[in-house]
């Protein structure tokens, strides 16, 4: 975590305290300032050094805000922030993993019942007291319920967006500590799927003591959990990393192993073993008349390097978001796996918000973060209004066909081009929030649910699929990972009719989203459809999220065919005016 990111997660933490605790206006100053900071390119830490007057440079950032971005700096907390921790002594970010549960209803369920853990909160709910506080009844108490084991599985696990910044710092630390001969991450974490349950990094090294003790001195550990030998695991920024230390000749072997998953590897061991071989973490080695147990019994065929490993096996080497025994062990036999999309073949992003909506920045300044990222194109697809909008934040039409006018008119003296849009509701019978006449003026449509998010909603998402003037599903499942599970959808029966109707089906490349799924994107494409992946952006400094959603289509074998936005504008256009 850059300290950028650390300070902007203490000004959240602040924001949602003061909501708990009943304060108006100041929770969203607080969550636009947190906002604000993370996406500077600079250090804010440096900005500090300099006084309050340097962080209030940044936008959104006053007074009262930056004083408190100096003292963090300056002595290592906020005496502000630690005060309302002890007033609401709560487990804020599991409470408010459970759906439905926000920090005002922490708030409210801390005053009344003093609940403060998930434990607590499943107690109360299951003794019937949740129903007996003022602004929850029955329904929400069973929700609360319903909703309790999702949340703490979930609050196991980290999310890859939070997660991956922190393995790509401790491979960067890695990387120049003697005696580190090679090094790479390993886990679901190289497999970047959506959730994480700790950072793995794997090194090669004959000098592994002094490995783990200058991995023990990273500057960014919090505690040490435990170091040996030659594996340490350490805390970092509320995310646990774990370190490996291998011989060099080994390390091939040992990063294929622990990258998994265990699916994949199933597959590849018993491959192994149809032809009178071993692999395991050592090598990969005859055993043809050998009777040892010995992991390294056996003539080692193999080992050093990963494409060595899968070579000894009849296998070609296959990108790591292959490996979860979906068929890739088979189409490397084959030599016939996916030419995978790679993050620099995206030209553009069909879904991002403006301070029209609930975004932070102004249309020009939007396209020309985008311009400036190295997009060639970028729409604008504010939130129309519709239920489950939070806080209200949707435009009439009547305004946005205002909005539609300023769009056309910034887009005159941009260095990109700049389709006009909008993100439209679907409701629960698929009609879609934004009247027809409207949808018919703009470039691009996205369509996508918001509210009712429960239950199968396969034929609310393929009516708005079947409109003739929708151009993108938007997070077809409405997913918010470790926060709710979203719609059941039978993505095949939905890739159909969008493939029929000339309909994309996004891959939202948010951190908290990455909806569609790997295993949806595979669904799709296998059905035919388009895909398209847009990162939702509210902000320029989203727009570097794409990674995610490249990386999660990747997992589904998207090649560069498969997905919309990796075309030209002209291309683009020419989809959306099928």
């Amino acid at each position: 975590m850059s300290r950028n990111d650390e300070i902007a997660t203490r000004l959240e933490e602040f924001a949602d305290l003061l909501d708990a605790k009943g304060v108006e206006y100041k929770p969203q100053a607080y969550r636009r300032a947190a906002e604000n900071i993370r996406d500077y390119p600079g250090a804010v830490e440096g900005l500090a050094a300099d006084g309050a007057d340097a962080v209030g440079e940044i936008e959104g950032v006053g007074d009262a805000i930056s004083s408190k971005v100096v003292e963090y700096f300056e002595t290592g907390e906020i005496a502000e922030l630690a005060e309302l921790r002890a007033d609401l002594p709560v487990d804020m970010e599991a409470l408010t993993a459970v759906e439905g549960v926000g920090p005002k209803s922490v708030g409210k369920l801390y005053e009344a019942l003093e609940i403060t853990t998930l434990d607590e909160l499943e107690a109360a709910a299951e003794a019937g007291e949740i129903q007996t506080v003022s602004g929850f009844g029955a329904k929400t108490e069973q929700n609360i319920l319903d909703n309790i084991d999702f949340a703490r599985e979930a609050h196991a696990r980290t999310l890859l967006g939070e997660a991956r910044p922190y393995g790509e710092r401790v491979e960067s630390y890695m990387a120049d500590v003697e005696g580190v001969e090679k090094y790479a991450l390993g886990g679901s974490l190289r497999r970047w799927r959506a959730t994480i349950g700790d950072v793995d990094v794997l090194v090669g090294s004959e000098a592994a003591e002094a490995v783990v003790a200058a991995f023990t001195d990273w500057p960014d550990v919090d505690r040490v959990i435990e170091a040996g030998e030659t594996k340490a695991s350490v805390m970092a920024g509320g995310v646990r990393v774990d370190l490996r230390v291998v011989v060099p000749e080994e390390f091939g072997a040992a990063l294929q192993y622990f990258t998994g998953s265990k699916d994949h590897n199933v597959a590849v061991r018993n491959r192994a073993i149809e032809r009178d071989l071993k692999v395991n973490e050592y090598g990969v080695f005859d055993v043809s008349g050998v009777e040892d147990d010995d992991q390294r019994a056996g003539e080692r065929l193999a080992g050093a390097t990963e494409e060595g490993v899968y070579e000894a096996l009849g296998m070609t080497w296959m990108p790591p978001e292959l490996r979860e025994n979906r068929g890739e062990v088979e189409a490397a036999v084959d030599d016939d796996l996916p030419d995978l999309l790679e993050e620099d073949e995206i030209r553009g992003d069909l879904h991002t918000h403006t301070e029209w909506s609930d975004g932070g920045n102004t249309v020009a300044e939007m396209v020309a973060g985008a311009a400036e990222f190295g997009h060639d194109y970028i729409a604008i697809s504010d939130h129309a209004t519709g239920p489950g909008m939070v806080g209200g934040v949707g435009v009439p039409d009547e305004e946005l066909w205002e909005q539609l006018e300023e769009v056309r008119s910034v887009a005159e003296d941009a260095d990109i081009d700049v389709f006009t849009g909008v993100e439209a509701n679907i409701g629960e019978d698929g009609a879609i929030s934004v009247a027809d006449d409207l949808l018919a003026e703009l470039d691009v449509v996205v369509a996508s649910p918001h509210a009712a998010l429960d239950g199968d909603g396969t034929d609310r998402l393929v009516a708005a699929a079947e409109h003739p003037d929708v151009n993108v599903i938007g997070h077809p499942t409405g997913r918010y990972l470790n926060r709710r599970p979203g719609l059941d959808v039978d993505v095949e029966r939905l890739a159909d009719v969008a493939a029929a109707n000339g309909t994309a089906l996004e891959v939202n490349a948010s951190p908290a989203r990455l909806d569609l799924s790997g295993s949806g994107v595979k669904q799709a494409i296998e059905a035919g459809a388009t895909i398209v992946i847009d990162t939702d952006a509210h902000s320029p400094g989203n727009f570097a999220q794409i990674r995610y959603g490249v990386h999660t289509a990747r997992r589904g074998w998207a090649e560069t065919a498969d997905v919309l936005n990796a075309r030209d504008a002209d291309g683009v256009r020419e989809f959306l005016d099928e």
